[in-house]
């Protein structure tokens, strides 16, 4: 989750109050984050996020929806936009590339180390979040007094344009950037296919910004910049409008006045639009949806703690939403925000009304006892993901590809998948700890999700100077005994084993598990240096061998 560093004393002047640093530690994770506070008495601060908030992935943000929830400045923060300040042009050839493009104008800003810190956090929290690494949208923030209007936003040859990118100062044709620059190897593969790349240029032909790799050298921003041009280009027109509009509100939480840009070309319009959405919600349903007995009136005084307008009429709340509030989509995401401002310490609870004597579940039974059996055995419980990534799953751990359950909309790279295996996560886990001293024993018992079906899984690895087949093998017998497996053995020639050295568990006629030695090249794939042997077995189908059911 992003994570934004911040001074105290810097969010006590963006607050325009100055609230106790205890309270701050206490309240700012009922907003929905998670508090890294050492209490070593120095002046900076640390809050780790929900992805779903990018509106409060500043320190500017941050101090805005504390004005509310603290009831400092409660309600809808509106933003006057002045009139059209610069032009900016958009050539036809960017659909195929970039489509979607919004900017924004913002004069008069005071920029400090402060800002300047909190500005370069921000941009690389929305790339790396709704941005899924620059491949949904890209920004960039210029200082507008180093070039000339009118802009333009076109494409151009890769290697007849050229401009010296940040970090340089001799001029780079644009296939040279992709080629010799830190972030245009990073990101090469976002152009990949085109024969023309996208371009930001000024009057005069200077080059602000070659997204969505770099911006030019020429209109970087420092502590002299006072007016300010911010660019965003994507695939997503809503993604595009939502970080121009946090980034521009950001700004202007700093004392700077947000001028719009008139943008010519297909589908031309005036840019930002901040004005703030409108939604009716019904304060019954609102109510039973959260199980508190509150009013029309306290479910709007809570939603205005949230930093939004509303105004409660008999039943109905007229609601009225942020433009930096992108997660808000639906009523339900309203209620969420209500029982947010609402103040989860006066929910309560109620005791139950039914008279059952509890007991655990099957499955929680039977994992419960493959737990005591593998800590007897010596190995240490670790928890990993359960989202995972095809690359990890198959290809590195050489494991065979079965029925994966994949994300229509990954937030990142890394999480593409719902994971089929146990093992690739602990190997992960390994990747984190090889600093630490060996031999090392992990196991886990989890779900895994083949076909859109999960079953309980248990996997173990140990790592050591030597991990002999004999070892894994013992190991797993014990493991497969104790969970009462009737179980037979036969060679594995799955690339995740050293040849010769890997084994199938088979029970009932199907594969229920397998161990062995780890080969080498599934070892080096993620980045470890020594021997590792594994155990995966398949609890939910020896649970069924066993009572002729599945949990």
């Amino acid at each position: 989750m992003p994570v934004i560093n911040f001074s105290y004393r810097d969010l006590c002047s963006l607050m325009g109050a100055d609230v106790p640093r205890e309270e701050l530690v206490e309240r700012i994770p009922l907003i929905g984050a998670d508090m890294h506070d050492e209490g070593d008495g120095s002046d900076e601060m640390s809050v780790e996020f929900f992805p779903d908030r990018p509106d409060l992935f500043s320190v500017e943000g941050l101090a805005r929806a504390l004005r509310a929830f603290l009831s400092i400045e409660p309600g809808l923060r509106e933003y006057p936009v002045g009139p059209p300040l610069l032009e900016v042009s958009v050539d036809p050839g960017v659909k195929g590339v970039r489509p979607f493009f919004a900017c924004a104008a913002v004069v008069g800003v005071g920029i400090d180390d402060a800002l300047l810190r909190s500005m370069m956090e921000l941009q690389e929290k929305l790339h790396l979040t709704i941005g899924r690494k620059r491949a949904k949208l890209a920004i960039g923030i210029h200082d507008m007094d180093a070039v000339a209007p009118p802009f333009r936003y076109g494409v151009a040859d890769p290697d007849g344009a050229s401009f010296a990118p940040l970090g340089h100062r001799e001029p780079m044709t644009l296939r040279g950037i992709l080629s010799g620059h830190d972030k245009g190897r990073e990101y090469a593969h976002l152009l990949d296919g085109f024969s023309e790349y996208p371009l930001i240029t000024d009057a005069e032909g200077r080059v602000l910004s070659f997204p969505p790799i770099i911006n030019g050298a020429l209109t970087a921003v420092t502590t002299n910049t006072r007016n300010v041009f911010i660019d965003v280009t994507g695939t997503d027109g809503k993604a595009v409008d939502g970080a121009l509009n946090i980034v521009a509100s950001a700004l202007a939480e700093r004392g700077g006045e947000i001028r719009s840009v008139r943008v010519t070309g297909e589908g031309g319009r005036v840019s930002p639009d901040l004005s703030a959405s409108e939604r009716r919600v019904s304060a019954s349903e609102c109510g039973r949806f959260l199980g508190v007995p509150a009013s029309p009136r306290d479910l709007a005084d809570a939603l205005r703690r949230m930093g939004m307008g509303a105004e409660a009429d008999g039943d109905s709340i007229a609601v009225r939403i942020p433009a930096t509030r992108l997660d808000v989509m639906h009523d339900v995401d309203v209620f969420e925000d209500a029982a947010i401002g609402y103040g989860f310490e006066r929910f309560g609870s109620r005791h139950p009304v039914a008279q059952t004597v509890g007991r655990l579940l099957p499955e929680t039974a039977f994992s419960e006892k493959m737990r005591d059996v593998m800590i007897g055995l010596g190995f240490t419980e670790v928890s990993a993901l359960t989202l995972s990534n095809e690359r990890d799953e198959f290809e590195r751990s050489g494991l065979p590809e079965t029925g994966v359950v994949r994300l229509l909309n990954p937030v990142t790279e890394d999480h593409t998948c719902l994971r089929p295996y146990l093992m690739p996560g602990l190997m992960r886990i390994l990747r984190h700890n090889k600093h630490r001293d060996l031999p090392q024993r992990i196991f886990e018992i989890g779900y895994a999700v083949r076909g859109g079906k999960a079953s309980l899984r248990l996997c173990a690895l140990s790592a050591s100077s030597k991990a002999p087949f004999s070892e894994i093998k013992s190991i797993s017998e014990s493991v497969l005994r104790e969970a009462g497996a009737e179980f037979s053995l036969s060679p594995s020639d799955a690339a995740a084993f050293v040849p010769g050295r890997g084994a199938s568990v088979a029970s009932g006629g199907m594969e229920i598990g397998f161990f062995g030695e780890v080969s080498p090249e599934v070892v080096t794939s993620f980045d470890l240096s020594h021997p590792v042997s594994m155990f995966e077995a398949d609890l939910s189908r020896i649970a069924a061998e066993k009572s002729g059911s599945l949990f």
